[in-house]
């Protein structure tokens, strides 16, 4: 594994691929994406740490219609996804919308499938006019860790809720007399499973563990994910960040998680989750980070009425579930041969792959398991193994662990980075995969559209 994940830090040339078969079908109308954005992801508690979520999904959506001048009242629909919502603007779609200036006729609405959530909405948006409902739809996601609500102990939220319906100062006196210091104790958030009471760190050290990634491989993956993003960074790869003037503070333009390391230093930092034998630690982790994104997604048809020029088509989708306990992080694996059987392709015909990275235990364990003969026939059903991607193909201008993971807001990264590089590198066919909370997953496929 250490030599494929050294060989394809070299390979990031473009990738020349045979012209293939278009995923286009008679009778079906093709979707396509038009444009794509995302403001900068930072490390949650640095430049956006004064702001609220809807201040960052409004700057992505005013950097969409900047970058598309789409006229906003050609826009049907407005779909957001987000993972912990603010309560004051629970439906940041629509808050977001309306600053950005969009009519107040437009509906908006907010969905949330932890970090697929904007994957759901943007197949949410292709669903809408696979129907016939709607010509164009803006897709995106937020998520803002620099401020998640904390709430009060649930005893004290009673109290304070009985308080607020006492009648008479006897009642309202006797409420506050009511109150212990135990009540005072507040409910912090925490990135764990309902189901489980298991956080999302543990599950990805367990399986790690259960495929045998060693230490050694995750931190490789991680130091090969943020040099890649770097170079990406440095090359002007990752055109889809947008500029955006902090108020208050400075223009922020670029991505500021990115830090190639050495594994020697990468070797220095202890388990993060299970100690003191665990192989996840910070570094080789996805960082909790503030970020925004936005998509155009519209019919062909319109778009070429309104004289675009698509960056690539939307084509097959699929969503699997699966045991949260033991097999939460293993979207990728499941999701992705059933995609692939529905678009009659196969793994050799992928030319771009680009999957979620919240762990490199997580990415690598998935690896594994397409990688197996025993998993496929045991847990998926099949025949034979899934087969892994060509890591000369496989997230080149880094991923999650590197560029960040505002958990509501991945989805639209992936997507357009796949078709980013599909014009970039030349190639057809791209793929996208990612594993959520929940033991959920999603998996699509990406054609490039004609030069």
């Amino acid at each position: 594994m250490a030599s494929m994940l050294l060989n394809s830090m070299r390979s990031c040339s473009v990738i020349q691929t045979k012209s293939k078969k278009t995923l286009a079908r008679p009778g079906v109308k093709n979707i396509v994406l038009v444009e794509g954005v995302r403001t900068p992801f930072l490390l949650s508690g640095t430049m956006y740490v004064d702001l609220m979520p809807h201040d960052l999904a409004r700057a992505a959506l005013q950097g969409l219609l900047n970058r598309t001048g789409v006229p906003k009242d050609a826009v049907d629909y407005i779909i957001y996804g987000t993972v912990i919502q603010e309560v004051k603007t629970s439906n940041v779609a629509r808050e977001a919308a309306m600053g950005a200036g969009f009519s107040d006729k437009i509906p908006a609405h907010t969905v949330t499938m932890a970090c697929i959530s904007s994957n759901q909405a943007m197949t949410s948006a292709v669903g809408l006019i696979a129907a016939g409902q709607c010509d164009a739809v803006v897709a995106g996601g937020v998520e803002f860790m620099s401020d998640v609500p904390i709430r009060h102990s649930r005893k004290m939220r009673k109290t304070m809720l009985s308080l607020n319906k006492a009648k008479t100062l006897g009642q309202k006196l006797s409420l506050i007399g009511s109150i212990r210091m135990a009540h005072l104790s507040p409910e912090l958030p925490a990135v764990a499973e309902f189901s489980t009471a298991e956080t999302m760190g543990h599950s990805a050290d367990r399986l790690a563990a259960a495929f045998g990634v060693s230490r050694v491989e995750q931190d490789e993956f991680a130091v090969r994910s943020h040099s890649l993003a770097k170079k990406a960074q440095e090359s002007g790869l990752l055109e889809d960040v947008i500029s955006f003037k902090v108020p208050g503070r400075d223009i922020v333009s670029k991505d500021n998680g990115i830090r190639p390391s050495s594994m020697e230093q990468m070797a220095k930092l202890k388990p993060a989750f299970i100690k003191p034998h665990g192989t996840v630690t910070a570094a080789n982790s996805s960082f909790l980070t503030d970020g925004a994104s936005a998509v155009l997604i519209m019919s062909e048809e319109k778009a070429l009425a309104m004289g675009y020029k698509p960056k690539a088509y939307l084509r097959d989708f699929v969503y699997v579930s699966q045991d949260p306990k033991d097999q939460l992080l293993l979207g990728p694996t499941y999701s992705t041969p059933k995609v692939l059987e529905r678009a009659g392709l196969s793994m050799s015909d992928i030319d771009v792959f680009e999957f979620h990275e919240a762990f490199a235990g997580q990415i690598m364990a998935n690896l594994k398991a397409m990688d197996s003969d025993w998993f496929a026939q045991t847990y998926m059903g099949r025949k034979s193994k899934v087969g892994t991607p060509s890591m000369d193909k496989f997230n080149l201008w880094g991923g999650s662990l590197s560029l960040g993971h505002p958990f509501g807001a991945t989805g639209c990264r992936l997507v357009t980075t796949v078709a980013h590089r599909l014009k970039k590198e030349g190639g057809q066919y791209g793929l996208v995969a990612a594993c959520a909370a929940g033991g959920q997953g999603h998996a699509m496929v990406i054609e490039a559209y004609p030069q």
